[in-house]
């Protein structure tokens, strides 16, 4: 199978940086990196290997993710492994992603702090109430899945997926934090075989930027297509 690995920036700096240099040299995937419009030149004089597509001004998470779709159909490649570029994720723990899905056993693979085997690190009590509780909850209703993980960015799945017209993942309504829950729900919903896979999730200090999410704002954002598909609302 043909695996990319993808992952975004907007203004990193360094853990950009640290993101990329922690992939291993003798990977056996692709690495891209999305660069959404920065302006602090973190990309400059990175691996020459490393794929880099950009936006020339900053459009957004989804616009982004949407290009590395795209991409992704248009290079024929088999399965898409998505993580942060802000230095959370572990690469080292892709190939336990992309394990299921290259044995047969799953078409998307989720990673879960939350299982056993799983942890996490420098995160709010209330972001672990609510990455743990709050949405897995609301998610596993709408799916009809018990679910241990629903936000959580690192995964992997077949780009087949991305041809199903009854995932369309370019709905403009899919413009910010909408687009991942939304494409997990349906991939759920269609028959797709899912699993999850323990993974790790430490994010960075806040003094080197902790998230950009905004409160309320996105974290509606990244409720609303559970909410919407849930009572029927979109597609």
């Amino acid at each position: 199978m043909r695996v990319l690995a993808a992952t975004f920036a907007y203004n990193e700096g360094e853990k950009i940086r640290r993101t990329l240099d922690r992939h291993p040299p003798n990977r056996t995937y692709d690495l891209l990196v999305f660069d959404d419009g920065s302006t602090d030149g973190a990309l400059q004089g990175i691996d020459p290997r490393i794929i880099v597509l950009r936006n020339d001004k900053n459009q957004g998470i989804a616009a982004a993710m949407k290009r590395v779709f795209q991409y992704a159909l248009d290079s024929a490649y088999d399965v898409l492994v998505i993580h942060a570029g802000n230095d959370k994720d572990n690469p080292l723990e892709i190939p336990a992603l992309v394990g299921p899905i290259e044995r047969g056993a799953a078409d998307f693979v989720q990673g879960s702090r939350y299982l056993g085997g799983g942890s996490f690190g420098n995160m709010p009590r209330y972001r672990v109430f609510s990455t743990r509780v709050v949405h897995p909850f609301v998610f596993s209703l709408a799916a009809r899945k018990r679910v241990t993980e629903s936000t959580n960015g690192f995964r992997a799945f077949r780009t087949e997926l991305l041809r199903d017209a009854r995932i369309d993942w370019r709905q403009p309504w899919l413009d910010r934090y909408e687009l991942e829950p939304y494409l997990l729900l349906k991939a759920i919903r269609l028959g797709y075989r899912h699993c999850e896979v323990p993974v790790t999730k430490v994010y960075p200090s806040h003094a080197l930027g902790y998230t950009k999410m905004r409160p309320f704002v996105d974290w509606w954002s990244i409720l609303r297509p559970v909410v919407y598909l849930g009572l029927g609302l979109r597609k």
